[in-house]
């Protein structure tokens, strides 16, 4: 029994490396691995090689495959492009295996010593988070070891050889038994490593070894699978083809176990390097070999998993990936992508409000009113998705990012209400009584409505951007509105004093609208407060205003 938990204590310990490694370095480099990614779309071939990089440094094709699957879902890469991605990235978790299959036992302290000093002193710092890899990687180095230590005395047992002899010349056990490992492991580079160990501590023959990393990569199509279930179809489009890509390769590979054992055992003595190598051949071969059938293979799984057609407009989110929460620099990117969505509603209800006013449309101004239903549904979706990011999973930019999305929400939802609040003070004070606005009252009014929707798709590039002199410009626009509402109260006071018979008729609705379409603008422009703020490029007062309008 002791054995048997040193084995399962040694097994964990490589799964917990495996999982800091991973999510350190998409901490540090998250957002650049993005870039590289959506960059390198241009072919086929710049796609895989990019996967093959990304995967290498965190080290879970998984990783790299969800990361891919999300630029899908939002819509920055094609999915042929994002197979491609796919196929690097298994090459990218075999290199990795090769690399860690060295005697590289003499690293293992100096990285936890590095790592720990690192992470303890600094914290929440990049140095702080680069310290969190190297003691991931210092624990994989260190839980190899173990493993080969505790497997001997426990595989020495009749029970357990018995066990294992029973796996011979099956196959397809074998990788069932390999997949199932890599699933339970959430890592298909943990289980490779350990069964390169056990292979070469003779606890496995070589030909179950082989199976069972076959089993491994078919393991870790089902996971990303199984992990983008609940996502959007475009989503598990990627992962659905990968898992084709797997199943294509390990059928062919499968019967082709003893041939590799034949050829290769001759000139590699060493078991360990038996495995790896032949995890690394697989991925090669099939990658290379399977490279020109993305588009093929996109063509099958978009038969397969069609993506339902839904008005722009009315669409629920679309962009909060659940598989993505794991990695918080993409959740992050995810929860700002659907702030634009509701954006995007928000001002197709802005747009809609001033066709209402002049045409007295009642079934378009019910229309945006439901829409208002919209922004309220994702402003609560996008809130609730930001709640299950790991706050201490951030850095200080990310944290900052985190404020600015929940900011930029409210705002919106704000707007929203506002639009609706306007729209039944225009059906119940001017469609139905059958009112007009003077013509100069029209004219103001769509001039302010003009300069509203130019702010709040200047507000949108501000949010994405964070450009400090479109946010400063957005707040000049601040006060040229307020100076115009004034300005136009005051002439609709003179129209007053003309006795102008419409501008009587619509006195109170005309004060109410231009005041609230002020006050809609006050919600466009506080977007740039936080942005001037963590830019330094804030006034005192400015600072003291955007405080008191987030207590609001």
């Amino acid at each position: 029994m002791k054995h048997l938990l040193n084995l399962l204590a040694a097994i964990a310990l490589l799964v917990w490396g495996t999982h800091l490694v991973r999510t350190g370095v998409l901490r540090v480099f998250g957002a650049n691995l993005r870039r590289i990614l959506v960059h390198s779309m241009r072919n086929r071939f710049t796609a895989a090689l990019s996967g093959i990089g990304v995967t290498a440094l965190v080290q879970s094709s998984t990783a790299t495959s969800l990361m891919t699957s999300s630029f899908v879902g939002q819509g920055l890469v094609t999915l042929p492009a994002a197979l491609a991605v796919m196929r690097g990235a298994d090459i990218g978790t075999a290199l990795m295996s090769v690399l860690f299959s060295a005697d590289l036992s003499w690293l293992s302290p100096l990285f936890i010593f590095v790592g720990v000093v690192l992470f303890i002193t600094r914290p929440s710092s990049a140095a702080g988070r680069v310290g969190r890899v190297l003691i991931g990687l210092g624990l994989m180095l260190l839980a190899l070891q173990l493993v080969v230590e505790a497997t001997g005395p426990l595989f020495d047992s009749p029970a357990m050889r018995a066990v294992l002899g029973s796996l011979n010349s099956d196959v397809l056990l074998e990788i069932t038994i390999g997949a199932g490992l890599a699933i339970l492991a959430y890592s298909s580079l943990a289980v490779v490593l350990l069964v390169a160990a056990m292979a070469s501590s003779n606890v496995v023959p070589l030909d179950v070894a082989l199976g069972l990393v076959l089993g491994a990569n078919l393991g870790s199509g089902l996971l990303a699978v199984l992990t983008t279930a609940k996502s959007t179809v475009a989503v598990r489009q990627v992962t659905l083809g990968n898992l084709v890509f797997k199943l294509l390769g390990v059928a062919i590979a499968a019967p082709f176990v003893g041939l590799w054992l034949r050829e290769v055992k001759p000139y590699i003595t060493d078991a360990t390097q038996v495995v790896v190598l032949y995890h690394l051949a697989f991925n090669v071969i099939v990658s290379i070999g399977f490279i020109g059938l993305t588009n093929a293979v996109a063509r099958l799984v978009t038969r397969l998993l069609p993506e339902p057609e839904e008005p722009a407009a009315t669409r629920r989110p679309q962009h909060l990936d659940p598989s993505a929460l794991s990695t918080p620099t993409l959740a992050i990117s995810n929860a700002a992508r659907e702030a634009l969505h509701q954006a995007d509603v928000v001002e197709t209800m802005l747009i809609g409000m001033l066709n209402v006013i002049r045409n007295n449309d009642l079934r378009l101004a019910q229309e945006l009113r439901n829409l208002d239903d919209t922004v309220d549904e994702l402003y609560s979706a996008i809130k609730y998705y930001l709640t299950k990011i790991s706050r201490e999973a951030l850095g200080e930019e990310e944290s900052r990012r985190w404020t600015d999305i929940i900011s930029f929400t409210i705002n919106m939802e704000q707007i929203g209400d506002i639009i609706e609040r306007v729209i039944i003070d225009i059906e119940d004070k001017k469609i139905k009584p059958q009112r007009n606005f003077s013509e100069a009252g029209t004219r103001e009014i769509v001039e302010l409505h003009e300069r509203l929707v130019a702010n709040l798709r200047l507000s949108m590039s501000v949010f994405l951007n964070g450009n400090v002199r479109d946010a400063q410009k957005l707040l000049e626009e601040k006060a040229r509105f307020r100076d115009l509402e004034r300005a136009y109260a005051t002439t609709h006071l003179g129209r007053l004093s003309d006795q102008t018979t419409l501008s009587i008729e619509t006195s109170s609705l005309h004060i109410d609208l231009i005041s609230e379409l002020k006050r809609i603008n006050s919600h466009i422009c506080s977007i740039a407060y936080p942005i001037l703020e963590s830019a330094g490029a804030l006034a005192p007062t400015r600072m003291r205003e955007s405080r008191l309008s987030a207590l609001q």
